[in-house]
């Protein structure tokens, strides 16, 4: 890509060229730039040991679970349910859910408008802007935060809170940042975070009852949550082989939730391969999270994950992550803490590891243990 296919005006787009007159400008993604280009531009491009594989990768079976009874009050489901999380969470920390009691419609709604969001302009898109040093907001493939190893994906994330003060605080946000006209979309993903809410506080029940811990405990930690939603938007890509539409990482939440749509591109380092979850248009697939893993004192695990992207098609998903509140002390309970399993990782808030991930470290697989050195370091 050469210097001239991109927009000058600073307020827009900026070169990718490294002069001190554009150290001043934000690099900003823009497909509907990049598609007309030939190549990709270098900042895009990935190390060689850690671009996709040239084969396609096997699938990775995961369990499904049906909540259809767990949700319904059937007891006698549980124990099974239960039985098949504990297994995926001591293995790779990714399971699928179906019968989640999810409306169909609200998903659908929730889909098309992540279509309608990412089709406005730049400029549209924009009045969202992520601030540098924060997590929510509309993001360019995080150029504002990196300038090599870029992810080839725009994004837009935005908070929710259980609390009951905060009951509007998605659509507020939509109708505030985008103008009043996305209301009603605004509405949508209320609802929808709404749900998710709900169903991972459910999930958490679960959690609670494979780990061998009170059924409520969790579920009750996480009862007023403080969570991000994220809408991700993978567009096609002339050179797919050579970048990624998100990098090797652990998610620092405690639960994920994600709605994939019809095009594979989510990618589990299981056995050291690369292995792929296939869609499933039926079903959420739920993954633990770092924050998670120290909650069951290293138990469960958070499995290192990457995005792909295509030359054919765009890829969307939608993202709940679950966090607690930013003042809730992380920390296993006793039952999972004795003399043959001792504390992993030092108690800490969420609201600090959230600074971390945006201000000191960018999220890979080593993200909690470095985050426990530091914080032990600076406890010292």
């Amino acid at each position: 890509m050469t210097i001239d296919c991109i927009t000058k005006n600073p307020s827009t787009l900026s070169s990718f060229g490294e002069h001190k007159e554009d150290q001043q400008r934000s690099l900003v993604f823009d497909s509907s730039v990049l598609k007309q280009e030939a190549d990709i531009p270098q900042n895009f491009i990935w190390p060689e040991h850690e671009r996709p594989n040239t084969l396609k990768s096997k699938e990775l079976k995961v369990p499904v679970l049906d909540l259809g009874d767990f949700l319904s009050g059937h007891s006698s489901s549980f124990k099974e349910v239960a039985s098949l999380i504990d297994e995926a969470c001591k293995n790779h920390g990714f399971f699928l859910v179906v019968n989640h009691g999810v409306d169909a419609s609200l998903i659908y709604d929730a889909q098309r408008y992540t279509d309608l969001f990412f089709d406005l302009s730049l400029l549209e898109k924009q009045k969202a802007q992520r601030k540098v040093g924060e997590c929510f907001g509309y993001a360019s493939s995080f150029t504002g935060r990196f300038r090599s190893k870029l992810p080839w994906k725009e994004t837009l994330s935005f908070r929710f809170s259980s609390e009951e003060n905060s009951s509007n605080i998605v659509k507020d946000y939509f109708k505030n940042t985008l103008g009043k006209e996305f209301e009603p979309i605004g509405k949508v993903y209320q609802d929808y975070s709404n749900a998710m809410s709900t169903l991972s506080l459910q999930i958490m029940e679960l959690l609670g009852m494979s780990l061998g811990v009170n059924r409520a405990h969790f579920k009750d930690f996480f009862e007023e949550n403080d969570s991000i939603v994220r809408l991700n938007y993978y567009p096609a890509c002339q050179k797919p082989n050579l970048t990624l539409g998100t990098g090797p990482h652990c998610d620092p939440a405690s639960l994920t939730i994600l709605l994939q749509d019809n095009v594979t591109g989510l990618e589990v380092f299981v056995d050291n391969e690369w292995r792929s979850i296939v869609p499933n248009s039926n079903a959420f697939v739920v993954n633990i999270g770092d924050t998670f893993m120290a909650l069951s004192n290293g138990r469960y695990k958070s499995c290192l994950h990457r995005s792909l992207v295509s030359d054919k098609t765009a890829r969307k998903t939608i993202a709940f992550f679950l966090c607690p509140r930013g003042d809730k002390v992380v920390s296993p309970p006793e039952e999972l803490v004795d003399e043959k399993t001792p504390r992993v990782y030092p108690d800490f808030t969420w609201s600090t590891l959230l600074e971390f991930t945006q201000k000191h470290y960018r999220a890979d697989m080593n993200t909690l243990q470095a985050f426990s050195n530091w914080v032990q370091q600076k406890g010292t």
